[in-house]
This record gives C-alpha cells, structure tokens and sequence, in this order.
C-alpha cells in the first residue's frame, strides 16, 4: 500500500506462524522471565524513570531518536510530541531510561495492558512496549536491543503473556529489525497521529 499513514501490527509467538510482511501489522512475541532490579549494559546504566529525572530531556532524546524516520517521511508521534505528551505517554506505564554517566542515551515505555483503538488487531491482554529509543551516536552498539529485552521481561513480570509493539509499514529495516527478533506481522491500522499505517510487532 502507498497510504503513507498506515500502521502495521506485528506477532510471533512459539505457535504463531510468521505472517508475510503487509502494509499493515501488528507484532506479538511471548515474553522471557521477569528482572527486577537495574541493569548495566557496557558503562550504560538502565534504570526507572524518577521524580527527579527531566521529561524535558527525554523529549529531547525521542525527537532526536526519531529524526530520521521523519526526514525519510514517516512523522512518528515521538519525533514531534511535545513535553507534556511524553509526560502523558509514560505515565501510561513503566518509563525506564538508559543513562552513560549523566547523559540520557536510550528509553522504553512498558505496560501489561494499555488501551488501544478498537480496530487494532492486538490480542486481548498484551502487555506493549512504546518510545524504544537510542540516541543515534550509540547506533549499532546493541543498547536497542537490550531495551528490548528489558521490556520483553518486565512485561512478563507484569503478567501479560505476549507483547505487541507497533512501527510504520515503511520503516522497512525496522520491521526487519523485529522479525530478526522473532517477532510476525499480524495485522494493521492507522494512528491518528501518524502519517503512515501502523505495523505492529
């Protein structure tokens, strides 16, 4: 589809089969085992997101993160939302942040269960992960995937049995990027604030 506002679902679970890519998905993988305390990824420490910790800046960090798709022309929400859209956004779940020193590098908004427009193809009580991002100076270095892995295991402890993300269908190595990972297109729709159709994971 040339609709460049469609979204895609993505899923994968032991039993799901891999669904071929489609304008539209959704991903859904079964979670690994919980972890409970912080993590130290290189000299990179994984942490919640506290009182004390700017929102401003992690708006900073999402808008820089994202920069490229919006330059390719896919708008995702994070590379425009404002401060108090993020304060909004990871208020809706486990905001967990990775700092190099005082710096603030990488992100990863988690929930067991999140609401989700009617016609998303998501399965009923999916846990979702929202705002993965690294600074692009750190690209390559695998903190994305470790962020990942961290949502995969916090959403299991938090007790949903699969995870749902979702990307633009044209962020073509970013789809990649997840069914590398075991996650399968399942389905598709559109953000209202978003210029592609969505493809979940």
């Amino acid at each position: 589809m040339n609709d460049p506002g469609a979204r895609a679902v993505l899923s994968a679970s032991e039993h799901d089969p891999i669904v071929p890519p489609a304008p539209h998905r959704t991903v859904v993988r079964r979670p690994p085992r919980a972890l409970d305390n912080d993590v130290l990824i290189g000299d990179v420490v994984v942490r919640r997101l506290g009182d004390g910790d700017s929102v401003e800046q992690l708006t900073t960090l999402l808008h820089r993160s994202y920069a490229d798709h919006a330059e390719a022309g896919r708008v995702f929400f994070a590379s425009y939302q404002s401060v108090q859209d993020t304060a909004h956004r990871v208020a809706g779940g486990e905001c967990w942040l990775a700092l190099r020193g005082p710096e603030l590098v990488g992100s990863v908004t988690v929930a067991a269960e999140t609401r989700v427009p009617e016609e998303c193809p998501a399965p009923v009580g999916a846990g979702f992960f929202w705002q993965l991002a690294v600074d692009p100076a750190l690209r390559g270095r695998g903190l994305g995937r470790q962020l990942m892995a961290l949502a995969e295991k916090r959403i299991a402890a938090l007790g949903a049995p699969q995870v749902v993300i979702d990307t633009s269908v044209e962020a073509v190595e970013l789809v990649a990027w997840y069914r590398r990972r075991g996650y399968a297109p399942v389905g598709s729709w559109r953000w209202g604030v978003t210029n592609y159709e969505s493809v979940g994971s």
